[in-house]
């Protein structure tokens, strides 16, 4: 390895973690201190697309940071780069299934939801059973659907974005993964920690029914195994998010 080349890894590793870090720090803090909407529910379903995007842009302001000098001279591979030789593959996969299913629960939720006590639409669950009719809330309807949709469409994009610049900019291939691997685990935030509170809210209302029955036994199993994976995968991600070198250092 030539002394450039080292000086160029050195610089990359000192740059990029800090920036990525500050990335994390921004997504918190714009949590903290903005509210984007007046319902606690609905403004924590904000947090989560709010929160990845400041992560995915930690990471490309990174990226941009620590972009090699033009005066250094690099040898290209002829070899073509493709993205997912540096994604973690069952982890993509899982999220992208993890993705069909949020969308699946939030379609069946709105279309059961109906509106609260208060009157406002796609707020509660109603049920008949034979003792009378109730109200279930909250529930997660159409209302929880558009911020957990858009952050999750805009998430995907730029995503696929930036593991396209990942892929396809100079550098040694740890420094690639390392990178890929943080910008799939901001992805994964996005998808498993809605489908986590969509699956719970969901779980909840389901086990609240007063007239049980063999339907609801099985809604609600199937919606345990949604909240235990999709938790164990959201602190999985997150881990990912923040020492995706460990991880790299584990394959290797």
């Amino acid at each position: 390895m030539s002394a450039a080349a080292g000086t160029e890894g050195i610089r990359r590793a000192g740059l990029d973690t800090p920036v990525r870090w500050v990335g994390v720090a921004t997504g918190l803090a714009a949590n903290v201190l903005v509210t984007f909407s007046p319902e606690p529910v609905v403004d924590l379903l904000y947090g989560f697309p709010v929160f990845g995007l400041c992560v995915m842009a930690g990471l490309f302001a990174a990226d941009m940071i620590a972009r090699p000098e033009p005066r250094w001279l690099r040898a290209a591979d002829m070899t073509p780069r493709r993205i997912r030789d540096y994604v973690p593959r069952s982890l993509t996969i899982a999220l992208a299934v993890q993705a069909v299913a949020l969308l699946v629960l939030l379609a069946v939720a709105a279309a059961m939801a109906s509106a609260d006590s208060e009157g406002r639409p796609g707020r509660a669950l109603s049920v008949t059973c034979p003792a009378g009719t109730y109200l279930l809330s909250p529930w997660p309807g159409s209302v929880h659907a558009w911020p957990i949709l858009g952050g999750l469409a805009l998430g995907t994009v730029a995503c696929a974005l930036l593991l396209r610049r990942i892929t396809a900019r100079s550098g040694d291939d740890d420094q690639r993964r390392i990178k890929a691997r943080a910008a799939v685990g901001a992805w994964g935030v996005l998808v498993s920690a809605p489908l986590f509170a969509v699956s719970a809210t969901m779980g909840l209302g389901v086990l609240s029914v007063p007239c049980q029955g063999a339907t609801n036994g099985g809604a609600i199993s199937a919606l345990a195994v949604a909240v235990l994976i999709s938790a164990t995968t959201a602190g999985h991600c997150l881990c990912l998010l923040l020492l995706p070198q460990a991880y790299v250092k584990a394959r290797s």
